[in-house]
């Protein structure tokens, strides 16, 4: 595919998207791997749809209004890119071009306000803890408002954990085998503070001391994601000091976080912090990989067997190309049977703030991706990702048929302390 598109208009990054505008052959691969192109079977709601659109647009042959709809609707999963034989960096197109028209579109007001809404709470867990309290008081009052802001109260918890402050340190059981910082992350502190606990335990089980930075806050990969670059930058540069270079790893447990940390050098090209940024990224790792590069140390066995079903977070199996090593983990686990979800290559329609921006859409991946999930039979779900989890367990919940989900470290943690599943209904 051949452009014009004028590379300084785009600034840094216009290279690396004109190259992955170049790359793309129109082959068609990537339609039967594109969740949005399954439900709406059209073609510009397909990768190589928004690809050609991109590219009409960056070189002045289409106005923006006329194809940021279709654009909207990517829910940015990568499962193009796993499935494109021509190995089309669509993930270095996608962001950058949502940040470069995010400065010219036109949003109605709710949009706005509901953009507002999302960029000034979900990065900061006091004030997402806040939002979530006022959130459920107006419960009562959803029918009234607008679908933008009633599609927020429909994926909060009934209840929200207490807070679980995290210490600043958390040493290693026996021999110390690595040291490691943990990104804390910001929404899953307020709706599943467990994950991180558990995390530390199953690390001090390996005998890895875990450093917690005070004072850290939200990577940035949810502004990244929509547009919000800015702000984005601005998040990442918080964290790069407080990371300090005397640990062997920087570790997350959420994917989004991971796919996004390792998007910093493309974030930061052509400003002075890109280096940094770039080393910063390189040196984070999902924790499931680095468990298994390190070498788990054997669990003991469930007291009860259990039937546990895999979902694979797309910025893990796509983004970051992380897929064996959680299931690895888990087959670790005696008494764990794994099993394989229909589509799992497919989204479940959280994606980041997915859920809040396509409401109507992400509810019909999401039933789509509860109906494969049950119909394997498993007894409890497993994966990577707070978001994915809360996405799954709304509708789940919403067929009436409501399962344990668990983090992956929440799985390997309870084999350690040698609990029963069956006893433990966080579902």
């Amino acid at each position: 595919m051949q452009h014009t598109i004028s590379l300084e208009t785009l600034g840094p990054q216009g290279e690396a998207m004109a190259q992955a505008v170049d790359k793309c052959v129109h082959c068609g691969f990537c339609l039967s791997a594109c969740p949005t192109y399954k439900v709406m079977g059209e073609e510009m709601d397909s990768p190589r749809g928004r690809i050609y659109l991109m590219k009409e647009n960056l070189e002045g042959n289409l106005a923006l209004d006329a194809m940021t709809p279709f654009i909207d609707r990517c829910l940015g999963c990568m499962a193009c890119v796993t499935a494109c034989p021509s190995g089309v960096p669509y993930d270095q197109l996608l962001a950058p071009f949502r940040a470069h028209a995010e400065k010219k579109r036109s949003r109605t007001l709710i949009d706005r306000t509901r953009r507002l809404l999302v960029r000034e709470t979900l990065p900061y867990p006091t004030r997402f803890r806040w939002a979530a309290a006022m959130g459920k008081l107006a419960r009562p009052l959803q029918a009234y408002l607008p679908q933008a802001f009633a599609s927020m109260l429909d994926l909060l918890p009934a209840n929200l954990p207490a807070a679980q402050p995290l210490p600043e340190f958390y040493p290693a059981i026996g021999q110390r085998r690595a040291r490691v910082a943990l990104l804390a992350g910001c929404v899953q502190q307020v709706l599943a503070p467990s994950i991180n606990w558990a995390t530390l335990r199953v690390l001090a089980q390996n005998g890895v001391e875990v450093v917690i930075p005070r004072g850290q806050g939200c990577c940035g990969s949810l502004s990244m994601h929509t547009g919000e670059a800015e702000q984005a930058r601005s998040l990442a540069r918080h964290n790069f000091d407080l990371f300090g270079n005397d640990v062997d790893a920087i570790i997350t447990n959420a994917a989004g976080c991971g796919s996004g940390m390792h998007e910093y050098g493309l974030l930061f090209k052509g400003l002075p912090e890109v280096a940094q940024a770039a080393t910063f990224g390189a040196r984070v790792k999902d924790v499931s990989v680095f468990l298994q590069e390190l070498g788990l140390l054997a669990p003991p066995a469930l007291s009860t067997p259990i039937k546990l079903a895999y979902h694979d977070a797309c910025h893990l199996a796509h983004a970051q190309r992380v897929t064996s090593q959680p299931r690895q983990l888990l087959a670790a686990i005696p008494n764990v049977k794994l099993v394989e979800i229909p589509e799992g290559e497919l989204c479940c329609g959280s994606a980041g703030t997915y859920n809040l921006e396509q409401p109507e859409l992400a509810r019909t991946i999401g039933e789509r991706k509860a109906r494969n999930i049950l119909s394997t039979g498993a007894q409890a779900i497993a994966t990577g990702n707070i978001g994915c989890m809360t996405q799954i367990q709304t509708h789940l919940q919403a067929l009436g048929q409501p399962l344990p989900i668990w983090h992956t470290m929440e799985v390997l943690d309870q084999a350690y302390a040698n609990s029963n599943f069956a006893a433990d209904k966080r579902s």
